[in-house]
């Protein structure tokens, strides 16, 4: 678990495990990588040589080797440079507003929060502008009003609190499992079970750590859980709506690729390649015009759900499909509709 501390050096972030009783023996430095996505190995290493990382209260090194019961913490200064948000006059697509929170449709394209290449024309960006009368809304807390994300370039839903408490309460939400969020995807190929589950631990590959590998266990990953539904067959593709359990990065990415069905136009995970159908050219240079039409992995959050922390309403929100991946599936419609043996 983690939070934000103030002390005598300023700012930064307090994370803290419990090892488990199955935990083996693995470095710290290991296990801490693969447990905060946001940082590196290397960060934290230097952690430890600045005498923050701890275990059971005690300064230790970054070779130091966990073991069942151990209480690691650790302390990370952020970047000064992510502290500065900057409001900037963006157009936000506000679906629902109150004192208290907003629904936001993001489309494809936008970051969600500043980071490393992306200091500007952030979602965060456009908060701190539309909120910058919100007392109560922290454009520089180093996660304002976040209590998920979505891909750069996957497009959908997003809550945002405006002030603590609201963060706090729906946090709790999506930590408890009890949000209800809907994906639509277009994979490739047609999964042999219309619907189905896909599960097991995730966690940042060890030769990338952008790419999201599954595990065996939870040394390297943390557990993860997508229901799936096949909503149409489009002969070498699929639509197919995802309702997540948990909530790990690029979950439904990783874990259509697990089971041989990339999302069609994903770069990161091989979608960007033509996986099934036929050699003929005439079917690369349709797949080829596909890939213009929908220049990113066709991912859209279609649907949002939670119980609103103050009226305690459940407030149910639906998105349209963006218009990228509804002209791609129209085109696998009538490619399907169409095609003759020589497609």
């Amino acid at each position: 678990m983690d939070e934000i501390i103030e002390n005598e050096r300023g700012l930064f972030e307090h994370f803290k495990f419990i090892i488990d009783q199955g935990q083996s023996m693995l470095r710290v430095d290991k296990f801490l990588s693969d447990k905060i996505e946001t940082y590196s190995r290397t960060k934290i290493q230097q952690s430890a040589d600045n005498g923050f990382l701890f275990a059971n209260g005690c300064a230790i090194k970054s070779n130091y080797k966990v073991k069942p019961g151990d209480v690691i913490t650790i302390e990370l200064d952020y970047p000064k440079h992510e502290l500065e948000i900057i409001p900037e006059e963006i157009p936000l697509h506000i679906v629902f507003e109150d004192e208290h929170l907003l629904v936001i449709h993001k489309p494809p394209g936008m970051v969600v929060h500043p980071g490393y290449g992306n200091y500007s024309g952030t979602m965060v960006n456009a908060l701190a502008w539309h909120l910058r009368d919100t007392i109560q809304f922290e454009a520089n807390d180093p996660r304002p009003g976040l209590v998920h994300r979505i891909d750069k370039d996957t497009s959908g839903l997003l809550v945002v609190a405006k002030h603590e408490q609201a963060k706090v309460a729906l946090a709790k939400q999506f930590y408890e499992k009890s949000s209800e969020r809907t994906y639509i995807a277009v994979v490739w190929g047609i999964p042999k079970q219309r619907s189905g589950t896909i599960s097991g631990y995730i966690g940042r590959g060890l030769k990338d750590r952008k790419v999201m590998t599954m595990y065996p266990d939870e040394t390297n990953g943390k557990w993860s859980v997508t229901h799936y539904t096949v909503l149409q067959e489009l002969g070498y593709v699929s639509v197919v709506e995802c309702k997540l359990e948990t909530g790990r990065t690029h979950q439904i990415r990783a874990h259509f690729k697990s089971i041989g069905h990339p999302l069609f136009n994903d770069e990161t995970y091989g979608g960007n390649q033509i996986l099934r159908g036929t050699t003929f050219s005439k079917y690369k240079q349709f797949v080829s015009n596909c890939f213009t039409i929908c220049p990113r992995q066709a991912l859209h959050a279609k649907t949002l759900g939670f119980v609103h922390p103050f009226t305690k309403q459940f407030l149910q929100f639906d998105s349209e499909i963006p218009d990228d991946m509804q002209q791609l599936i129209h085109k696998w419609h009538d490619y399907i509709a169409t095609r003759t043996d020589e497609d």
